[in-house]
């Protein structure tokens, strides 16, 4: 039976449910949600909208918006036990304390053991608000410095800028962090929105896919990319240096961070709107160098863009979080306030109709065996 048996690695290739959230094609370089083109979404849209669009199937009108928006900003609090206990771990990873937080938040809250889909909604809300929160008292404790408290009159990417930086975020620093989430907000059966529905698959509730699906994307072949490619540029120092470590990396056969993707043969269409955001930010900024040595290193990695060795979406994010003096630990955090709508709606979804996710592997151990007793053996 085994030699009949087709072993699909990591599950590559394998459609294991039907999704109306976001559309990939991965040959062309598009992605969509819920129909709608991600560069219109970062173009046109906020990141608040966008929640409401993966959530709740469209994009909201002027009512539904201003009570969703009002609904988030409510949910700007945390319990009080929650802070003692980022102040009890605040020497740990900052992944590490999310997830713990989020666990506690299960804990806290008594609406979070609600399962039906109205409460994965309104948990979920509550979530997409308090996890920047989180992130950003941790790093205050962890700092030494008070925790600032939120701000409602600014947007969900403003306050986050806001919380961890304790001053008031420019338009353009908050657009161009309201676009990062974006971007980042939904992705398909991604490793971390996979692990969430197999969670949501055991019935359980939705802080329990979310914590699995932080500690999925902890994982550095995951959510490290941002992380990773800030390294190389530190490591390649000035422009003219880039095509030499490319040159070098790829006689070695390393990989060169931040190009290639699991699904995309062409460029990552999320990565153009970063790409324009570093450029601009760094100018602002006055310091252009690291846009010149992300531009040389792309320059230098043309010839393999035929192999599907482009550009993605994270060779971009690292960089501007620099510029906002973001300690490079942060990175993966940020990304998982991004993802936050787009896991609840992929638990949203599994609880529809659900099913116990249950694969099988093929054994290929001993052949059966007698035995033995311990005294005989």
């Amino acid at each position: 039976m085994s030699d009949n048996v087709k072993i699909n690695r990591g599950l590559k290739g394998i459609y294991f449910e039907r999704s109306g959230v976001s559309d990939i094609d991965g040959a062309k370089g598009e992605l969509s949600y819920r129909g709608y083109s991600i560069h219109d979404l970062a173009t046109h849209s906020t990141f608040e909208e966008v929640c409401y669009l993966l959530i709740h199937g469209e994009l909201p009108d002027a009512d539904q918006f201003a009570e969703f928006d009002t609904a988030l900003k409510a949910a700007r609090v945390l319990p009080a036990p929650v802070l003692d206990i980022i102040r009890a771990t605040k020497d740990g990873h900052p992944m590490d304390v999310l997830r713990t937080a989020v666990s506690a938040l299960a804990a806290l809250e008594p609406d979070s053991q609600q399962v039906g889909e109205d409460a994965f909604v309104a948990n979920g809300i509550r979530l997409i608000s308090q996890v920047p929160i989180i992130i950003a008292a941790h790093d205050a404790i962890r700092n030494g410095r008070e925790v600032v408290a939120p701000d409602m009159t600014l947007s969900h990417a403003g306050n986050w800028l806001w919380m961890l930086k304790g001053e008031k975020p420019t338009p353009e620093a908050t657009r161009l962090a309201d676009v990062d989430f974006i971007l980042h907000a939904e992705h398909g059966a991604n490793a971390s929105s996979f692990a969430a529905r197999v969670s949501i698959g055991t019935e359980t509730n939705l802080h329990g896919g979310i914590v699995t699906a932080l500690s999925t994307l902890a994982g550095p072949a995951h959510g490290g990319a941002a992380e990773d490619v800030m390294k190389m540029v530190h490591e390649i120092g000035t422009p003219d240096k880039a095509a030499a470590y490319v040159k070098a990396k790829r006689a070695a056969k390393e990989a060169v961070t931040g190009f290639g993707h699991r699904v995309y043969r062409k460029e990552d269409p999320r990565a153009r709107h970063m790409r324009e955001g570093v450029r601009q930010l760094g100018a602002e900024m006055g310091a252009p160098e690291w846009y010149e040595i992300l531009q040389a290193v792309v320059e230098a990695m043309q010839p393999y863009a035929r192999h599907g060795l482009n550009v993605n979406v994270d060779f971009y994010s690292g960089v501007i979080y620099q510029l906002h003096g973001i300690a490079m630990d942060l990175y993966v955090p940020i990304f998982a306030i991004g993802r936050m709508p787009g896991w609840i709606i992929q638990c949203i979804e599994q609880q529809r109709g659900n099913i116990l996710i249950r694969p099988l592997t093929l054994y290929n151990g001993p052949e059966p065996r007698a035995y033995i007793p311990l005294n005989a053996r």
